[in-house]
């Protein structure tokens, strides 16, 4: 029935009716949502509706089967887009400080560090302000619990929730029991394939997830670099685990020393160099404005995090040292022995290293999620610094040029013109090729491969794993923009699903038989993404996804 015959209707249908009404007319920006819904507040006199009231609407159409499912609809109704702009949905899931079968003792890591806060009932060095935290708390930490409020949170919001990038957060992973770890990951799983079944195994419930509606296409670990040995890895790749946070902090052993770490550098070397080789992805946590550091240190210190071989992160947290209430640290303010960069200090350091960051890491975040209310003093008390140094940078001519800050998000053109990158570098004694999808000037990057050539096919050494002897290790495949379903197998909205990832992998394979002489190519997968190896004529052997050329 056209909209103008409707005469008495409740609110809930009037939103229905102006979903349709959407559709209909073909609305694509803002200005033409904003125009419908002053439209239809006019006519039925109610107050002017929100895209969640919208969104609420839709999704029982779809549900009702009335309307099949609207991409651009549902891209024009999101709520907070950033989301779901990079390709994935990002679901973090908190551990406990004292899982069920064990109480008193705070099991989430046994170390003292200046600066790490310890609240009763949290995992080490975080709070309970931290929305993270918060969702975990009303959740009471389970994990299906967890991971079912935040897929249900972001369908709510207009987000797809096919991909998900699981994040498991709190203290130290591998300080956790064993058993303890693998009834959390059992229970993520659960929560994706929405069974909860306590009577199948850890493999069975993963192989079930390669054909769920919520697949888990990688997992992330949070642990410290002395945590990680062959044993460790071996049991990563187990748990499905892709790619492992490492607490480095600073790369300098009297800075470690002084802020009671633990470990040395040579902790943080050997740990990347052994999860490079089993294929992982690694993101460094830095901490500058340490006690012990200064500006210049600090500046440095980032500097060689890509001049020397021995590093080379795929990916930055850089956290500034927050001076908090519930950390050692706070003592030291107290007496003297330590003083917060002052707010212009911090923000320069920070412009001149986002300058030195190359095209093939992504900075993932600049200052932890803390609230301003639980610093006690110092410049990290700005929730948007990140913000506010991409405008300072772009006021002097100057960008980053982090992969975060060149993803295509919502600057898709399917008109435009891509060119196939390449850069090689040494990374812990292999090789590290990165393929890259992007714009001429590569100001917008749509897809990326890393290919790793590992320290054993050059030292003639012994894989860890006995899949990757003799192979080039796929350590990542990511295509960017807006994240499309699983099934939509095309849209103008997005660069996914248009066959830029097959591209990539055939000049990996291409690149690993005639250039190294290799006959063997792996890829470390995330569960949810096997399927999609196979078809490419990948076949599973020790948890990677491997292909005989």
């Amino acid at each position: 029935m056209p909209i103008d015959c409707q005469l008495k209707l409740n609110t809930n249908e009037i939103y229905e009716l102006l979903v349709k009404k959407l559709i209909q007319s073909r609305s694509k920006t803002q200005s033409d949502l904003a125009n419908n819904k002053r439209k239809i507040a006019k006519k039925y006199k109610i107050s002017y509706p929100s895209n969640a009231q919208l969104l609420k609407a839709y999704h029982e159409l779809v549900r009702k089967e009335i309307l099949k499912r609207n991409l651009p609809i549902e891209n024009l109704l999101r709520i907070r887009k950033v989301r779901s702009l990079s390709g994935i949905i990002i679901v973090s899931v908190l551990t406990s400080s004292q899982p069920q079968w064990k109480t008193g003792e705070n099991l989430s890591c046994p170390f003292k560090c200046l600066y790490c806060p310890t609240q009763k009932g949290i995992p080490k060095s975080y709070l309970s302000s931290e929305p993270a935290v918060m969702r975990a708390v009303l959740n009471k930490f389970d994990p299906y619990q967890q991971v079912q409020a935040r897929i249900r949170a972001l369908q709510a919001t207009g987000h797809p929730t096919d991909k998900i990038e699981l994040r498991i957060i709190g203290g130290t992973w591998n300080f956790y029991p064993k058993k303890y770890q693998t009834w959390f990951i059992k229970k993520c799983f659960q929560a994706c394939n929405e069974s909860n079944s306590n009577f199948r195994s850890l493999e069975k419930i993963q192989k079930r997830n390669e054909k769920a509606k919520y697949r888990i296409i990688g997992i992330t670990i949070e642990t410290r670099p002395d945590f990680i040995d062959k044993k460790e890895i071996k049991r990563l790749r187990k748990l499905g685990v892709t790619r492992v946070e490492l607490g480095v902090q600073s790369i300098y052993n009297d800075i470690l020393k002084l802020n009671k770490r633990g470990h040395k550098v040579e902790a943080v070397i050997r740990a990347t160099k052994l999860l490079k080789d089993a294929g992982f992805k690694i993101c460094y946590q830095m901490m500058p404005n340490l006690p012990g550091a200064d500006l210049k240190l600090d500046e440095k210190m980032f500097e060689e995090l890509f001049s020397s071989s021995s590093f080379q992160p795929d990916l930055l947290k850089i956290y500034p040292c927050s001076l908090l209430k519930q950390a050692p640290l706070y003592k030291w303010w107290q007496k003297g022995k330590y003083q917060p960069y002052k707010k212009r200090e911090l923000i320069d350091l920070l412009k001149e290293i986002s300058k030195k960051i190359p095209i093939y890491c992504r900075v993932q975040r600049i200052i932890r999620d803390i609230s301003s209310q639980n610093i006690v003093e110092g410049p990290t008390k700005i929730s948007n610094l990140r913000q506010v140094i991409e405008k300072e940078l772009k006021e002097q001519g100057q960008e980053c040029q982090c992969i975060r800050c060149r993803e295509v998000k919502q600057n898709y053109n399917p008109q435009e013109k891509l060119y196939l990158f390449r850069k090689d570098y040494d990374a812990s004694k292999g090789k590290e090729i990165f393929l890259s999808f992007e714009t001429k000037k590569q100001k917008k990057l749509y897809g990326l491969l890393r290919l790793r050539v590992p320290s054993y096919i050059f030292n003639k050494g012994t894989a860890i794993i006995p899949a990757l002897k003799n192979a080039a290790i796929i350590r990542e495949i990511h295509i960017y923009g807006q994240l499309l379903p699983l099934q939509k197998q095309f849209s103008s909205i997005s660069p996914q699903h248009k066959g830029l990832g097959k591209r990539l992998i055939k000049e990996a394979e291409k690149i690993t038989k005639q250039e190294f002489g290799l006959k063997k190519i792996t890829a470390i997968s995330g569960i949810g993404v096997k399927p999609y190896w196979r078809k490419l004529g990948y076949r599973l052997k020790e948890t990677y996804m491997i292909k005989k050329m």
